[in-house]
């Protein structure tokens, strides 16, 4: 929270949602409903935040920074449920917070960070229920926190298609009687997994209870009605949808992971020769050997058939390429998000899980090395540490940066 209260003003994509949350704490019906291409859930946390704290940066903020921390404590969840260590659990939640994605998201008003620490605690249900004979339980909880990451941004639904999805295929290979030649307990798949688990179950997991969740959130804009409802979900549709006019930053889907293009959410001069800088990049320290590290989960997987390593490539894949089969005809690299938090759970499992993994010391040399570039990023992420431009200019490694 140091300095996130500035800027002062309305930065970035914050004129679109901070009006919109102001809208929702007036009397409705809203005509016309301010940013209607979006679900209300993420802008009801930030207006009754604006409630509590008032009409100002605190209060449009709060929420987002508070999502940001319980992110932090998803990831966490999710790597214990994965690794069954407290360590490598610690390092996952590290490296969240160092990758500077996390800590930039969680310091603007915007409705990212709302969908992807929902995401993240449906993720973190679903290894659990993964890995249980009667998954029931954990797989309604996961799909709940789908539902609810889906009413902020209908990208959150990305997770809960991928949980789908990974639960049609296991059922598939079941019903073809599949079995592994020397299967063992690290085996992703196994003909015994879940042997009560019914095609009934999965709907209600995830289908009736993510509905119901999603639909709840609605009822503070549009009540009780139906017809509302459907015709807000078709507006959102057409809205993103429709062709959109060239942005100055905007980036496509396969650059993302090598982080071409980042978005400056603020550039501002101060009085003196130094500048108010926050930009979305993400820490290259440690999304740059992620990519190395899913190399080895494909390669587990594949050859060992671990099931930390399906699922790490199921999460980090499954929520990215879904932006390729989209109609949606611009991108952001915070789109990028969901997958690059993942990303710190394929560098945990190679620094310590995968078939040649180093000793453990290496991984926490690699955490305090990514903490070298978090630190180094700090003056073009916080606005009110402010930045000359020689640092700028040397932080500045690429022209597609700028």
């Amino acid at each position: 929270m140091i300095g996130f209260t500035t800027p002062d003003k309305i930065a970035f994509d914050e004129v679109h949602y901070v009006p919109a949350a102001k809208q929702l704490l007036e009397k409705g019906p809203y005509a016309p409903l301010l940013n209607p291409m979006h679900p209300p859930l993420a802008k009801e946390f930030m207006a009754v935040s604006i409630r509590i704290f008032g009409d100002t940066p605190l209060g449009w903020r709060y929420p987002s920074v508070l999502f940001g921390a319980l992110a932090i404590v998803a990831i966490y969840l999710c790597a214990l449920a994965l690794f069954a260590s407290q360590g490598a659990a610690l390092a996952a939640a590290a490296l969240t917070f160092l990758n500077q994605m996390v800590f930039v998201q969680s310091r603007i008003a915007m409705l990212d960070i709302y969908a992807l620490t929902l995401d993240l605690f449906g993720i973190a249900a679903f290894i659990y229920g993964y890995r249980q004979q009667r998954p029931e339980r954990a797989f309604a909880l996961a799909g709940l926190c789908f539902g609810l990451a889906g009413a902020s941004k209908w990208s959150g639904f990305f997770p809960l298609g991928v949980a789908i999805a990974i639960i049609g295929f296991v059922r598939l290979l079941q019903g073809w009687r599949t079995q592994f030649a020397e299967a063992n307990e690290e085996d992703w798949y196994r003909p015994d997994r879940w042997p009560d688990f019914r095609y009934y179950h999965l709907a209600l997991c995830f289908v009736l209870v993510p509905a119901l969740a999603y639909f709840i959130t609605w009822i503070p804009v549009s009540g009780f009605s139906i017809s509302g409802f459907i015709e807000a979900q078709r507006r959102i549709f057409a809205e993103n949808s429709a062709q959109h006019p060239p942005h100055l930053y905007m980036s496509a889907w396969p650059s993302w992971p090598l982080l071409m293009r980042p978005i400056w959410y603020q550039f501002d001069k101060m009085a003196d020769e130094r500048f108010q800088a926050i930009v979305f990049l993400g820490n290259p320290l440690i999304l740059w050997p992620a990519l190395a590290a899913l190399v080895i989960c494909a390669r587990d997987f594949i050859v060992a058939r671990r099931t930390q390593a399906f699922l790490i490539l199921a999460f980090y894949f499954g929520p990215w390429l879904a932006w390729a089969t989209l109609p949606r005809t611009i991108g952001f690299i915070y789109y990028y998000l969901p997958s690059a938090t993942v990303a710190s759970l394929a560098l945990v499992y190679a620094l310590t899980q995968g078939e040649r993994a180093p000793p453990r010391w290496v991984l926490w040399v690699f955490v305090a090395a990514s903490a070298a570039g978090f630190l180094a990023l700090l003056p073009i992420s916080v606005s009110s540490l402010g930045v000359t431009m020689q640092s700028y200019q040397r932080l500045m490694i690429f022209q597609s940066w700028i």
